[in-house]
């Protein structure tokens, strides 16, 4: 489609949008809703499949013909698609060997969690046998006039089983510490001390794991696919963000990246180049009611990077946007964030979002069998400086027009009033010579 004016596809979409759905037509308080999903519609030429031509040979490799797949930033899941390798100064994570605890990947987690505990019930076992093996005590354990330093310490297996009793205060009675040890109470003070730390590192380890909202992350969708359409008369870039939980996020955000690489004016070139795409920073639009899913709209104005991109452009683009929502999850009050991204091929030129949200009998209903599913709208293919400009021509057109017109009325008007009295004048002659 050429670069039409907004008042020209005005009336393309008002006869587009005739072909309304049930679900609007019951609910006047939507805007119709167009029958034909984006299943059906007629894709992109950047979505197409290529066709192998006829002409290559059968030996010819397909994949030669096809489109190279650009490589993911960021997953549709959310996940970095970033290894980190060659990384020297790794006693960095010893120094935050929480962190690292938490990070690791839960058959780990629970293996440290596990070995934390044998590993000090065992040192300790072995440090109490080592006192009871040191002050004779095993070589008279059928001598009851010998005070021990633990009662009914016979041996390593109850060394190591007083030591659990110890360290998590069960205390079943049997093996008891006697007065007469004075090493024995240091011992006690120390496996006190030090298993309390245990206890608080490794639950707070578990509690930290387990408690994160990383899951919570899951139940927030992101549309397939990014649509470019006009809005308002402005070309917009637009996506759809919805929480599937009743349970609401507080203070949810978005944001949004396009990644790109680049060559600056020197000859430097940064691959994978991060800039920001304004969302409603400004007006305060990227701060988010998540109660319903919502459509978030990206203004292509002389700030946006896609400013010159016509959708010619854009099928021959490589990019990726990545787009970042985050917020505080009500019910425990923890930050949480989810990310998605969006290639070239999952730009939808010319499309916008079905509807999802429908009037009930006292409720609103969202229906998210549409949530992904987009319609073709008359939308311009040029770029939106090519539009701007369009249009900025023609409202210089129309400006010097009306007054040329207004001058062409009053020179008639002038022209009628002379001619009027002439008129006149020839009729008034004849009266006054009359007269004389």
């Amino acid at each position: 489609m050429s670069c039409l004016f907004p008042q020209t596809l005005r009336s393309l979409a008002g006869a587009a949008s005739l072909q309304g759905s049930k679900m609007a037509k019951e609910n006047s308080g939507f805007s119709t809703i167009p029958e034909t999903p984006v299943s059906e519609a007629k894709p992109p030429l950047g979505s197409r499949p290529f066709k192998a031509s006829a002409r290559l040979g059968d030996n010819e490799p397909e994949k030669a013909v096809k489109k190279k797949r650009r490589q993911r930033y960021v997953e549709k899941d959310g996940k970095c698609n970033v290894q980190h390798g060659n990384v020297r100064e790794t006693y960095r994570y010893l120094t935050d060997i929480f962190t690292t605890l938490v990070d690791l990947k839960w058959r780990f987690s629970l293996l440290v969690f596990i070995l934390a505990y044998a590993i000090t019930w065992l040192f300790f076992g072995l440090i109490w046998w080592f006192i009871a093996y040191c002050r004779g005590d095993l070589d008279h354990l059928e001598d009851h006039t010998w005070t021990p330093c633990v009662n009914n310490l016979n041996g390593f297996v109850s060394a190591f089983l007083f030591s659990i009793e110890t360290e998590t205060t069960i205390g079943y009675g049997h093996r008891v510490i006697t007065d007469k040890c004075p090493e024995g109470i240091i011992l006690l003070l120390l496996q006190a001390i030090l298993g309390s730390m245990v206890n608080a590192f490794m639950v707070g380890c578990m509690f930290v794991k387990i408690s994160q909202p990383n899951k919570r992350a899951e139940t927030l969708v992101f549309s397939s696919h990014a649509v470019v359409s006009l809005r308002d008369d402005r070309l917009c870039l637009m996506f759809r963000v919805g929480d599937l939980r009743s349970s609401h996020i507080v203070e949810a955000s978005i944001r949004a990246k396009l990644i790109k690489s680049k060559q600056t004016h020197e000859g430097e070139f940064i691959p994978l180049n991060q800039t920001d795409i304004n969302v409603g920073f400004e007006t305060g639009d990227d701060r988010l009611f998540l109660v319903s899913p919502l459509i978030i709209s990206h203004e292509i104005n002389e700030h946006s990077p896609f400013w010159e991109v016509s959708r010619e452009q854009l099928e021959k683009d490589e990019f990726e946007i990545v787009v970042i929502l985050e917020g505080m999850v009500e019910a425990t009050g923890m930050t949480c964030q989810a990310r998605s991204s969006y290639l070239v091929d999952e730009v939808l030129w010319g499309h916008r979002f079905m509807s999802v949200l429908s009037l009930e009998d006292g409720f609103y209903e969202v229906d998210y069998n549409s949530f992904h599913q987009t319609f073709e709208v008359p939308t311009p293919s040029c770029s939106a400086k090519e539009m701007a400009e369009a249009t900025a021509r023609m409202d210089a057109h129309m400006y010097w027009s009306i007054p040329s017109r207004l001058d062409e009325k009053v020179e008639e008007g002038t022209e009628k009033e002379a001619g009027d009295k002439e008129r006149n004048g020839s009729l008034a002659n004849p009266e006054s010579e009359s007269k004389v």
